[in-house]
């Protein structure tokens, strides 16, 4: 069936939580596949560390409903139990936005177009959210409830949740940094009368904890006690969860498929997955040839979908993996680079220090390399980061203007209407995206590469993307490509005819 693990809130331990069944799951030699509601990043990073399978992220914006239903069948049929950890809070979500047209002007290759719109019922604008995703799946939740604060009112809580949305099935709770005997007798005491069942329960524990920092948790490559810590959490979870009773939820086997025989339901999975209709492969042309991509991966660039990285090998692309970090410069024979997100904030110093890497790539991009380059790869692309502590770092210096560190988040889903044709769209299209960064550009282009808004309303947030080279596409939104496989096509289309000499 497998498992969504929700929280009440954000904060409340969603994460430990779904670690803690992890490794407790890994530990018993069983393959379990993970999933991540949302367009986050680094918490997948955690399951992959723990499971070794790449973690699938969940995300109806970025993608839609039907490739949010496609990607989970694909991925939870080839392993024995699967498991999806939720979003902020179980109904925290965005307005579904209201349908928009198609661009006009001309041909347009590169265009999304709008999403359908989901069925609201009852006032809830919970697009997107845990919620959404556990009822498009057909999937029980297990609730996570915070009680370092709570006794009695915790049943308040559980039922308020149960009852907001009958279509959300929640299973059972998990009682989070339970104080004592007498703090968990108090808490079971409330919750009798709901008769629901509590499928585990964490003490406090202090001496597992994961550092974050500015965006959130600190990324697994920079942990090099966290196996140990992950050791803790699989002999911490096969004693605090009912296993007889999870167990069963976790199993793939007829997820989401509602009542009948094994059979039946293994004969509309396999529609499920076969079907034409879902399938984004469809979109895929079969690849002409093999195209080797720098792709930027080590502590400083690591925010990347699998499922991006997977559609570019299945158009051709040869992945080959480099740090800006250690390596003197790019691989050999490369025809096109892809810089992901991340923290180059923090090792901005040996960014900087590494100056054959800096001048390599400089020179690349010059002699016209497509290059895509998200938020932390825009910042490495810039002259210089200035660090939270003020200090200046020399960057690649392609882009003139300096990434400067601050104190404002800025965080959401976007619209983001192009202005101008560029390597992956055209003047005119809309593509949706997610911003999670907190520095910000000393100066912008002129001609900026795109007019964004607000994912679920006409609210500008204002201009930004650069595109100062035909073969280069730096920009803050960080893309999915699910749904949209003619942006990587088109990517690598141009590294096709590229020749570095």
């Amino acid at each position: 069936m497998a498992l969504v693990i929700a929280g009440e809130r954000s904060g409340v331990g969603k994460t430990t939580v779904t670690l803690t069944l992890l490794a407790s799951l890994c530990q018993r030699g069983v393959q379990v596949q993970s999933f991540k509601v949302g367009p986050d990043y680094i918490d997948p990073m955690f399951h992959q560390h723990v499971t070794g399978l790449a973690c699938r992220n969940l995300d109806c914006v970025l993608t839609s409903e039907a490739y949010v239903k496609q990607c989970f069948a694909k991925h939870a049929d080839i392993s024995e139990y699967a498991l999806v950890e939720g979003v902020m809070g179980l109904f925290d979500g965005v307005t579904p936005p209201q349908p928009l047209p198609l661009s006009r002007g001309g041909a347009n290759d590169f265009v999304t177009p709008p999403q359908p719109l989901p069925e609201i019922r009852g006032g809830a604008n919970d697009f997107a959210s845990t919620a959404h995703v556990a009822r498009l799946l057909d999937l029980p939740v297990v609730l996570v409830l915070d009680c370092s604060r709570l006794s009695g009112s915790v049943a308040a809580i559980a039922h308020g949740y149960c009852s907001f949305d009958n279509r959300v099935k929640i299973a059972g709770v998990v009682l989070n940094r339970v104080g004592s005997d007498r703090h968990l007798s108090l808490l079971k005491d409330a919750l009798e009368p709901l008769q629901l069942p509590i499928l585990g329960v964490l003490r406090r524990e202090d001496n597992i904890t994961i550092p974050d920092r500015h965006l959130g948790l600190v990324p697994t490559a920079e942990l090099p006690q966290l196996r140990a810590v992950i050791d803790r959490l699989a002999h911490l979870g096969d004693t605090c969860f009912d296993w007889e009773r999870l167990l069963p939820l976790l199993r793939t086997r007829g997820w989401g498929l509602g009542t009948g025989d094994w059979e039946q339901r293994k004969e509309s999975a396999s529609s499920l997955i076969a079907s034409p209709e879902s399938l984004i492969e469809s979109k895929i042309p079969n690849p002409k040839s093999h195209i080797r991509i720098a792709v930027a991966r080590d502590r400083a660039f690591n925010f990347y979908y699998q499922d991006n990285l997977d559609l570019l090998q299945q158009l051709g692309a040869e992945l080959v993996f480099w740090s800006p970090l250690e390596d003197a410069g790019l691989p050999e024979d490369v025809q096109g680079m892809y810089f992901g997100g991340g923290f180059p904030e923090v090792f901005a110093q040996q960014l900087a220090e590494n100056t054959n890497a800096r001048y390599t790539v400089k020179t690349a991009i010059l002699s016209g390399m497509p290059t895509i380059a998200e938020c932390g790869g825009l910042m490495y692309l810039c002259e210089q980061i200035v660090d939270f502590e003020g200090k200046s770092w020399s960057m690649v210096g392609v882009l003139p203007s300096i990434a400067e560190m601050g104190g404002r988040l800025t965080l959401g889903y976007r619209r983001a209407v192009a202005l101008q044709d560029s390597l992956v769209v055209r003047a005119g299209a809309t593509v949706y995206g997610h911003e999670f960064h907190r520095s910000r550009l000393i100066s912008n282009p002129s001609t900026p590469l795109f007019q964004t808004y607000r994912y679920d309303c006409e609210e500008s947030t204002g201009y930004e993307g650069w595109n100062l080279l035909p073969s280069l596409h730096a920009s803050y939104i960080h893309q999915h490509w699910g749904e949209s496989p003619e942006i990587p096509q088109g990517f690598l289309e141009q590294c096709r005819v590229f020749k570095f000499t």
